[in-house]
């Protein structure tokens, strides 16, 4: 275990505090650019005349989440890049059983499938990106992964802004810039890897063993950790999409509106995983030591941060969530729709912290049981409430039924800390 992702017993509370920002900082700024590149799809699509585009990009976005974050688990290139082909294969009857889940109206479904079918020629360079970045953070060269980053994210913000803006290609436009951006960083990324092992150690097979490969109990145990994390994250976008394929069904101006605030979330939840991963990396180095007291003393430092910086949010989002909906659109009945639901995302904050640092800290731990189970029982939770609450307050029961989603999140994790405690024996 590196000493980046350890806290000493005798480091002071400075220290602590400066080690958890040496990690969350760089995440931090390399996830800057993610939030930023969908507020400016948004933007571009939100100028333009007509609402259902906003809901199109919304539903072929979340559609390409749902693929991408499914196997997102992937870390062997080929293997990405055939899935990746196979994806591209099967395109047709994807976006036809995906459509047929979001019941939009004509307008949105088509565009929807203009968006569907550009962005899908991109689909193996995507997977190839997961596995590159898997790869880079393994061998720590996370400065490989900000460059990728913050490359495949700036080249898609400029050519949003030349094809949609300048050239009027409208939805085409969007996609078109995301699959240019996207194709770019796979062949950048296959560059920097072969610069990275041609400077790697020759002998680095050796030093590690060969018997250490064909490990059956940590090969077991990798796949176990892997399968949950994999449940977790399928979970987590299927309530998303949920929440999107419920929003269509009261109109393309809602839908629109919801697409719009679901930016702010975005923005949310790049922030707060900073802290997530840094608590990831330190509880991973405490329960490898056996250190309890260093544990509670991680969780503690990691957690005050992710909730002072949620506080940030809900100040920001108060004071200018207006100005950010006129910024991402100027249609105005979707304008008013958007600040109608916008006190649900300035609450967001201090209701989604806890789901996001717990998430880090269970996986930290390797106690991803726990978190799986907990993720299904939200989910459930989730979709019953959803049923209930917006047939009696329309959207405002879906946006209700969303934080409710991130508060049992929290709430079920919580639940099992006490265990994860207890699993861990001082030396």
């Amino acid at each position: 275990m590196s000493n980046d992702n350890k806290i000493s017993k005798n480091l002071s509370i400075a220290d602590r505090n400066l080690a958890v920002w040496r990690l969350a900082g760089p995440i931090i700024l390399a996830n800057i650019s993610v939030p930023l590149l969908g507020a400016v799809d948004t933007a571009v699509i939100g100028h333009l005349e007509h609402a259902y585009l906003l809901g199109a990009v919304a539903i072929g976005a979340i559609i390409f989440q749902f693929i991408y974050w499914s196997f997102g688990f992937l870390r062997a290139i080929l293997i990405g890049g055939f899935v990746g082909i196979a994806l591209w294969l099967f395109q047709w009857p994807i976006i036809k059983i995906s459509l047929l889940l979001f019941e939009a109206s004509n307008h949105v479904e088509e565009n929807a499938e203009l968006y569907f079918f550009i962005r899908i020629w991109s689909t193996p360079a995507v997977l190839i990106n997961y596995c590159l970045v898997g790869w880079f953070i393994g061998v720590r060269n996370t400065r490989a992964t900000l460059m990728l980053q913050v490359w495949m994210n700036g080249l898609n913000i400029i050519l949003d802004l030349l094809f949609v803006i300048g050239f009027g290609w409208g939805v085409a436009g969007v996609a078109s810039a995301t699959v240019l951006a996207e194709v770019s960083t796979a062949l950048g990324g296959l560059l920097l890897y072969r610069r990275h092992l041609r400077r790697m150690n020759p002998k680095i097979g050796s030093i590690i063993g060969i018997e250490k490969l064909f490990d059956r109990a940590k090969i077991k145990h990798m796949f176990s950790v892997n399968f949950d994390i994999f449940v977790r994250t399928f979970c987590l976008i299927s309530a998303f999409a949920f929440f999107t394929a419920e929003a269509a069904k009261f109109g393309d101006v809602t839908l629109a509106a919801n697409a719009i605030l679901i930016q702010f979330q975005h923005f949310l939840s790049f922030g707060l995983d900073g802290f997530a991963h840094a608590a990831e990396a330190l509880v991973g180095g405490a329960v490898g030591a056996k250190d309890r007291q260093t544990l509670r003393s991680v969780v503690r430092i990691s957690s005050l941060w992710a909730l002072l910086v949620a506080g940030f949010y809900v100040l920001t989002y108060a004071l200018l969530g207006g100005m950010i909906i006129n910024l991402l659109t100027d249609i105005e009945e979707v304008r008013r729709h958007a600040m109608e639901f916008l006190p649900w995302l300035i609450i967001s904050p201090i209701l989604s912290v806890w789901s996001f640092m717990l998430d880090g800290i269970f996986i930290g731990a390797t106690h991803t049981r726990e978190m799986r189970n907990g993720m299904l029982i939200s989910l459930t939770v989730f979709i019953v409430i959803a049923f209930i609450l917006k047939s009696e307050y329309g959207n405002h029961g879906l946006w209700l039924s969303l934080m409710i989603f991130m508060v049992v999140r929290g709430v079920t994790l919580g639940m099992f800390y006490s265990k994860l405690e207890r699993s861990i024996t001082d030396r």
